[in-house]
């Protein structure tokens, strides 16, 4: 209830009397004082009734139990589902000499999926050649990049695929003529009949490959079941590398479900890293690397220690310790992930 005139405490008459005999603009300024000291009350009451309210809460920390979601590498997902006929077929064709038109060649030849899903110069031997230009890339994980080859110029699995047929250095063929000695086969026109419900062609044995090549994903690794909760997955050392990829700069180009694989690159911005054409390249996937050596589009680079200090000072101009690169080897290799339930290896078990 308010107070009437008569109830007025004296100590609030001999304020009303004071302000009647001051200036307007001192007046003004006294109430902009007391309407600051009034503010200033209330904030400090709020943060009294703040830490109050703190203390009675449990002490707020971080939770272990799963990793932090902004991570920039997520784990590889567990291969898409696919008619069983079709993904036969197509690992049937992957290891079928008569995609080449020597007869000699298959698709295993250069990927070798019993081991790394590449090859250490294995197919240049088969061709009778070292004028092979590029470093032979994994299969393994190749559905989940964004563009393949090391120039990026293929978007699809499937217009890789049949300009690997086409191409002099690798099968030297082409769709055709591989349906047309297929279709000699009774016993593969028979499956295809079961997976496409009609004989061979281009387009079904395109697709029967693309399928193929979409199963080769390699979940798995100690490092995405760290991501996914399993905190004893790495090693003290194998967590301080991960940190030092992220806090060096690796993660900026190597990142996302396949550790690379999703942009194009400059190569040798600080330094020079590989002499000569292409000054752009797809920057490579880190999945299974410490399987897949050499290393860079040319193969230059025999191990993870020397790819990693040319990279340090030819990408990111920094000079790294022999502790530093040891802790980045650790962290690489906890990125060998498994195919078909086990683990992918430099060379067949």
């Amino acid at each position: 209830m308010f107070r009437t005139q008569g109830a007025l405490s004296p100590a609030f008459r001999r304020r009303r009397h004071f302000l009647r005999g001051v200036s307007s603009g001192a007046r003004a300024a006294l109430t902009a004082v007391r309407a600051r000291r009034w503010l200033l009350s209330i904030c400090l009451g709020l943060l009294f009734a703040s830490g109050v309210a703190l203390q009675a809460m449990p002490e707020s920390r971080p939770s272990y139990a799963t990793p932090l979601p902004e991570e920039p590498i997520t784990p590889i997902p567990p291969p898409p589902v696919a008619d069983s006929r079709k993904l036969e077929l197509g690992e049937r064709l992957f290891s079928d000499t008569r995609l080449s038109a020597s007869g000699n060649l298959s698709c295993a030849s250069c990927h070798d999926v019993q081991a790394n899903g590449a090859d250490r110069g294995k197919a240049k031997a088969d061709h009778g050649s070292s004028n092979t230009r590029f470093n032979t890339l994994s299969v393994f994980n190749a559905a989940l990049s964004f563009r393949l080859n090391w120039e990026g110029n293929f978007r699809t699995l499937a217009d890789q695929v049949e300009s690997s047929l086409e191409n002099p250095v690798n099968l030297n063929s082409n769709a055709n003529d591989v349906v047309a000695r297929l279709s000699n086969d009774p016993a593969m026109v028979e499956l295809f009949r079961a997976a496409y419900g009609h004989l061979p062609d281009r387009e079904s044995l395109l697709d029967a490959l693309v399928t193929f090549e979409r199963s080769l994903v390699t979940p798995g690794s100690r490092f995405d079941r760290w991501l996914g909760g399993n905190m004893s997955a790495l090693s003290d050392q194998e967590q301080h590398g991960y940190r030092l990829f992220k806090s060096l700069g690796c993660a900026a180009c190597h990142q996302g479900v396949n550790v690379g694989g999703n942009l194009m690159e400059r190569q040798g911005v600080f330094r020079e890293l590989i002499p000569g054409k292409p000054a752009i390249v797809r920057v490579p996937s880190l999945r299974n690397v410490a399987t897949t050596p050499p290393y860079f589009h040319d193969g230059s680079a025999a191990t993870l220690q020397d790819a990693i200090r040319r990279m340090a000072g030819a990408q990111l101009d920094r000079t790294l310790t022999d502790q530093q690169v040891e802790s980045l080897v650790a962290f690489l290799k906890t990125l060998t992930g498994t195919y078909q339930g086990v683990p992918v290896s430099e060379t067949q078990p």
